[in-house]
C-alpha cells in the first residue's frame, strides 16, 4: 500500500441498506455507498465491508410487512436475503470496475485460531488483488448472536482487529452518539462518561441500536483502532471521516 492509505473497516447496518418502511433494499442507497467506497479503494486505502441487510432483504421476497419475532423466521429471511444482498453489491461495485467476496462469519470462527488464521489470510489475499472489496456478514442461518442483538456491530469490531484495521467506521441512521438533549457527541475519550447516555433505541429492521456500536467502538479502541460512528444516510460523510474530518462521534487511541 502507498504511505497515505488505510486499511478501513466499514460497518453498514440494516437501516442505512433497506428503504425507510425497512422492508427489501434501497438501491439508491447502496449505489451511493459503493460509489464512495469505490472511490477510496481508487484512491489506494483497502477496504472491507461488514454488512447488514439480508433479513431486510428477505422480508420483500417472502412478503413480510414485518420481522419476524422468532429465530427460525429470521434466519429464513436471511438465508433468502443473502444472495439479493450481495447481487444488489456485486452490481453497484461492478459499475465501479470493482469485484466482490463473500464471507460469511460467526464469533466462533474468530475464536477459533486456525479459523481466525484462515480468515485473516483469505482477506490479506483478496486485499491485496486491490481490484476486490471482500464483504463479511454473520452467518444468519446458523448463528443467533448477531440476528439477535448486536447487527454486526461487534462483528465489524473483532474484523478490524482481525486485520489489523487502520479505522472502523460505523455507519447508522443517526448522526452518531447523542447527548440527553439529542445533540451529538463529537469526542468520546472516556467511555466511562458516555455510557449512561447512551438509548436503547432500535430502528425498524436493526438488533443493535448505539448500545451495541459504543460497545463496538470501546473494543476497536482497545485495540489502538480509532473509530466513528456517523450517519450513513448523509452523502460524503465516508470521504470525509477518512480525510480526517470529524462528522458524528469519533473515538481516538488515546
Amino acid at each position: 500500500m502507498a504511505q497515505s492509505s488505510q486499511r478501513i473497516v466499514l460497518k453498514f447496518g440494516s437501516g442505512i441498506l433497506s428503504t425507510q418502511r425497512g422492508i427489501g433494499l434501497s438501491r439508491p442507497q447502496i449505489a451511493r455507498l459503493t460509489r464512495e467506497v469505490g472511490a477510496l479503494v481508487r484512491a489506494g486505502h483497502q477496504c472491507v465491508i461488514v454488512s447488514s441487510g439480508a433479513i431486510a432483504a428477505g422480508l420483500a421476497t417472502l412478503g413480510l410487512n414485518t420481522k419476524p419475532k422468532e429465530l427460525a423466521g429470521k434466519q429464513a429471511c436471511a438465508a433468502v436475503g443473502q444472495s439479493q444482498l450481495m447481487h444488489a453489491y456485486a452490481s453497484a461495485f461492478a459499475k465501479r470496475g470493482l469485484n466482490v467476496a463473500q464471507l460469511l462469519l460467526t464469533h466462533n470462527d474468530l475464536d477459533s485460531r486456525t479459523r481466525h488464521d484462515n480468515a485473516r489470510n483469505t482477506l490479506a489475499h483478496l486485499l491485496g488483488r486491490s481490484n476486490v472489496v471482500p464483504i463479511i456478514n454473520e452467518n444468519d442461518s446458523v448463528a443467533v448472536e448477531e440476528i439477535n442483538f448486536g447487527d454486526n456491530d461487534r462483528l465489524s469490531a473483532e474484523v478490524a482487529i482481525l486485520l489489523k484495521a487502520d479505522l472502523l467506521i460505523i455507519l447508522t441512521s443517526v448522526d452518531g452518539l447523542q447527548d440527553a438533549a439529542g445533540k451529538v457527541v463529537p469526542l468520546v475519550r472516556d467511555f466511562s462518561e458516555v455510557a449512561g447516555i447512551v438509548r436503547a433505541d432500535k430502528g425498524r429492521v436493526s438488533t443493535g441500536g448505539m448500545v451495541t456500536k459504543l460497545q463496538a467502538a470501546q473494543l476497536a479502541v482497545r485495540a489502538g483502532i480509532p473509530c466513528c460512528i456517523a450517519s450513513g444516510r448523509k452523502a460524503g460523510i465516508i470521504g470525509a471521516i477518512v480525510a480526517g474530518k470529524r462528522p458524528g462521534t469519533y473515538f481516538p487511541t488515546r
